[in-house]
């Protein structure tokens, strides 16, 4: 299934995040508690239910299956392999936290993902995803490699957790880049420093404006959009962001 990533940013937040002004953590540390519960606060936020009710109508359904939506649980560090571990720096972690996200529930039982992220000194919601995924991987990384860390490499929409020297798949790409039985951390250094070395950002293919790599996805008549965006402006600003480091928004399978 196609899954719809709507940015809920205006322009201006738009271009904030292309100038790197989103943030929740560095490589050396990560999101605190008051970090979360800042983040829990604002998906929790009446506002945010507002937008999501909108957001679960514009499939057309009726107002019963829309009304009320919830926010179930605890957000989630969302993890994205770090251009460092790609580039073989020694000691750098192979992904770092760029937003959290919690899981929103409509009536009907269907499911989005509020990302949110610390944009300047605040907390906001920067997207709505259709979907669970992020919650859902950190609940299956979870199961399969209890303390790990869950992430993903966006080039290929492949997810992963890894501990200590070990690489797990969570799904049907990661499964196709290192195998059912998973892999070693240095091995999976090797294939994605080959993969993407020179796609880096500062490397000669992201000067070209390929975005470091990635690319929008095109649609099709009749595909839902791969982002929806508040302007053109703020359409050209998430694509800077594509590149290690940012929010992706290729379409993903539910």
């Amino acid at each position: 299934m196609n899954r719809t990533v709507r940015a809920s940013a205006t322009a201006g937040l738009a271009a904030c995040l292309a100038l790197g002004a989103i943030g929740t953590a560095t490589a050396a540390d990560g999101p605190t508690a008051a970090d979360r519960a800042e983040a829990r606060r604002v998906v929790t936020d009446p506002a945010t239910l507002r937008t999501l009710s909108r957001f679960f109508a514009r499939d057309g359904a009726d107002g019963r299956a829309v009304a009320a939506p919830r926010v179930e649980g605890t957000t989630v560090d969302v993890h994205t392999l770090a251009p460092e571990f790609v580039a073989g720096k020694a000691g750098a972690p192979a992904a770092r936290v760029d937003f959290l996200a919690g899981r929103a529930v409509a009536a009907d039982g269907r499911k989005a993902s509020l990302w949110t992220a610390r944009v300047g000194a605040e907390w906001k919601i920067v997207n709505i995803a259709t979907g669970d995924d992020e919650i859902r991987y950190a609940e299956q990384g979870a199961r399969a490699l209890p303390g790990g860390t869950v992430f993903r490499e966006p080039q290929i929409d492949a997810w992963y957790v890894h501990k200590g020297a070990k690489v797990l798949p969570l799904d049907e790409d990661a499964i196709r880049a290192v195998g059912s039985g998973g892999s070693t951390l240095a091995a999976y250094q090797d294939r994605v420093e080959a993969a993407y070395a020179d796609k880096l950002p500062g490397s000669a293919y992201a000067r070209k404006g390929s975005a470091g790599g990635y690319a929008p996805v095109a649609t099709t008549p009749g595909d839902n959009p791969a982002i929806t965006v508040a302007s053109a402006a703020a359409a050209g600003a998430l694509a800077a962001l594509v590149a290690f480091g940012g929010i992706a928004w290729r379409r993903r399978r539910a």
